[in-house]
């Protein structure tokens, strides 16, 4: 049995990139669609027989998303433009938490930095960002782009964020054959590239970047409001120390969330847009399995 990584699937059919880097048509076996989808990202054990090959057993996920259906992610990358569309400290947190939410380490690219001036209040939203910790990479026109490319090497990626930041300008920046490929593809499907099931693992500078829309929806109500505060990294510290073990980190006194808030310790403007979710899951109704 070999073992390998699915990296594009259309309809039933699944490309997977042996270890040895040759990539095999294959088809999921009935007993394993009986427990489980395949996902793009999935590592998996396929075996060849005559005429087909199939893939026999999924491996463990570290983790995966639904919107995007993608497993094994190492970074989702957030593309937030400084105009046209405006940057929105309220959308990247909301992105943050969802991305944290799923295991995964999220990172901020800041597209168009050349449309700004030097005293922009952006700049110092951007400083707040990495002084809570957040990696972030600025991009545009006359900038650098080696630091993003450093980043992608030898990761899963996804990239998300707003239509119109430019996450297709950087990627074919950085991999000019990107466009090509992804161009080739929508030919190929004779539609438009995110109206199918048709999701795709691209090499992009060493790496794997997913050719997908990135997260289709800003749902919260599926979390829970203990585990959202505990996937936020700038709660990370304080966790824990609260007076009350169920403490929401709202109203309730005696909070190291709201305490570390006050000192200054954890961004204000984050943890109001916390406040808003966990209101927000707090006031959804009862979901029944």
């Amino acid at each position: 049995m070999e073992q390998g990584k699915i990296i594009k699937i259309i309809s039933n059919q699944y490309d997977v990139r042996l270890e040895n880097g040759e990539t095999l048509p294959c088809v999921a076996m009935g007993k394993l669609r009986k427990h489980a989808s395949p996902m793009v990202g999935d590592y998996v054990e396929v075996e060849r027989f005559d005429g087909s090959n199939g893939i026999q057993k999924i491996l463990p996920r570290q983790n995966m998303l639904k919107r995007p259906a993608i497993a094994n992610v190492d970074q989702a990358i957030i593309v937030m433009s400084t105009v046209i569309p405006d940057y929105s400290p309220t959308l990247i947190d909301r992105l943050i938490f969802q991305i944290c939410y799923a295991g995964i380490q999220p990172i901020l690219c800041v597209t168009k930095m050349d449309l700004i001036d030097e005293d922009s209040w952006i700049h110092q939203s951007i400083q707040a960002y990495r002084d809570s910790g957040y990696l972030v990479v600025e991009s545009g026109k006359g900038y650098d782009d080696e630091a993003l490319t450093r980043l992608l090497a030898g990761k899963v990626s996804v990239l998300t964020g707003q239509s119109g930041a430019g996450k297709s300008s950087l990627l074919n920046r950085i991999e000019p054959s990107f466009q090509l490929r992804t161009q080739q593809t929508s030919k190929a499907l004779g539609r438009g590239r995110h109206t199918t099931r048709h999701c795709e693992l691209h090499a992009v500078a060493e790496g794997w970047v997913a050719d997908t829309p990135g997260f289709s929806s800003l749902d919260f109500q599926y979390m829970t409001v203990d585990a959202l505060a505990a996937c936020i990294p700038d709660f990370q510290p304080y966790l824990g120390n609260c007076r009350f073990k169920d403490c929401a980190h709202l109203k309730e006194p005696g909070c190291a969330i709201k305490e570390a808030v006050e000192k200054g310790m954890i961004n204000q403007e984050r943890y109001q847009h916390y406040v808003e979710i966990a209101k927000q899951i707090q006031a959804a109704p009862t979901r029944y399995s």
